[in-house]
């Protein structure tokens, strides 16, 4: 089995288009998604806010690498050029992390590094997976807990948007 979580997130164009896309891309292994958020740009902080989501993936014929190329390829369907890190982008797919594979490859770094740290992922997963664990972190609602409340409170939720 291979199951993934994959954190989507989109601040250029149909922000919600392109949300919709990615989710298409992996429709056939969906287990589950969350709502749209909108968050602030984190990293680069002079652009557009985002739409974020997260989903949950499983194929048992895929494993982190497969998880890796289907995330690019819905990064290209979108358009997405890499310009700047942490730049303004069509679709940002990241592998949050899979299977609790540990990766210190630098093309996929599992799991993803920056998940500690950025409610923009914890909340929406939280909504799919109240008990998720982030393998080598912990609890997310404990990691969560521990972020500013600026940063909890940065997570709207838009409800009158989906990706079902």
């Amino acid at each position: 089995m291979s199951r993934a979580v994959l954190s989507l997130g989109s601040n250029l164009g149909d922000r919600l288009g392109h949300l919709r896309g990615a989710v298409d891309a992996v429709r056939p292994w969906l287990v589950a998604v969350s709502g749209v958020y909108e968050t602030k740009p984190w990293g680069v902080e002079d652009q557009p806010d985002f739409l974020n989501a997260v989903c949950v993936v499983d194929d048992p014929a895929r494993d982190h690498w497969a998880w890796l190329r289907t995330g690019q390829a819905a990064e290209r369907a979108a358009g997405r050029v890499r310009e700047q890190r942490w730049g303004p982008r069509t679709l940002d797919v990241d592998i949050v992390t899979v299977d609790g594979v540990s990766s210190a490859d630098p093309e996929l770094l599992l799991p993803h590094p920056g998940t500690p740290d950025r409610a923009s992922v914890l909340v929406p997963w939280l909504e799919i997976e109240p008990a998720a664990v982030l393998p080598g972190h912990g609890p997310l609602a404990g990691l969560l807990a521990l972020r500013p409340e600026s940063d909890r409170l940065g997570v709207v939720r838009r409800p009158e948007l989906s990706l079902g």
